[in-house]
C-alpha cells in the first residue's frame, strides 16, 4: 500500500517547498509517500466556484482507482489530536488493501462527486489555511504520526 497526497495547484513559495521536501525525505524511512500535484485549471479565475470545483473534481477522480481509500482534508471533517491521528493512521495501514489517498482541494473545496467518492473526511484544524500551507502541515503531521507509532522522541505529550 502506498500513501498518496493529491493537491490542486503547485506551491508558489520556496519556503513551503523546502519544508514539504524536508518531511517527505524523512517519511521515506517509514512508508512510501507520493505527492501528486494537479495543475490549476487554466483560466480558473473565470469559472464560477461550482464549475471550478466540478472541473477540479474530475481531475482528482481520474487519479483514484476503484479500491483506493479516499480521505478528504476538509474543514468539516473529523478532528484529531496528533496521537489520535497516529492511531487513525495505524488503523488505515492495517485495514486498507489498496492505496491510502489524502486529497487537498482547491480554494473552493470539493465537488459533490468527490464527496460522494470519499471514504471519509478529516480536518487538520477548524481554521482555514491556504491549500499550499496545508500541504506542509499535512506532511509534517504524517511524519509526526509515524514517529508516535514508533515511539520516537519527535512528539511530546
Amino acid at each position: 500500500m502506498k500513501i498518496k497526497l493529491i493537491a490542486i495547484g503547485k506551491t508558489d513559495e520556496a519556503y513551503l517547498e523546502e519544508g514539504i521536501d524536508k518531511y517527505l525525505k524523512r517519511l521515506k524511512h517509514y512508508h512510501p509517500v507520493e505527492v501528486i500535484v494537479i495543475p490549476n485549471i487554466k483560466q480558473g479565475g473565470k469559472y464560477m466556484a461550482d464549475n471550478l470545483k466540478e472541473a477540479e473534481g474530475k481531475l482528482i477522480l481520474q487519479k483514484v482507482q476503484d479500491g483506493d481509500h479516499l480521505v478528504l482534508l476538509d474543514e468539516k471533517g473529523k478532528t484529531f489530536t496528533s496521537t489520535e491521528y497516529a492511531n487513525f493512521l495505524q488503523k488505515k495501514l492495517n485495514s486498507v488493501n489498496s492505496n491510502l489517498i489524502f486529497v487537498i482541494g482547491g480554494a473552493f473545496g470539493f465537488s459533490p462527486a468527490v464527496y460522494a467518492r470519499a471514504n471519509e473526511q478529516i480536518s487538520l484544524s477548524k481554521m482555514t489555511f491556504s491549500h499550499q500551507m496545508i500541504r506542509l502541515f499535512f506532511v509534517e503531521q504524517l511524519y509526526r504520526g509515524f514517529t508516535i507509532l514508533r515511539g520516537e522522541k519527535y512528539h511530546h505529550d
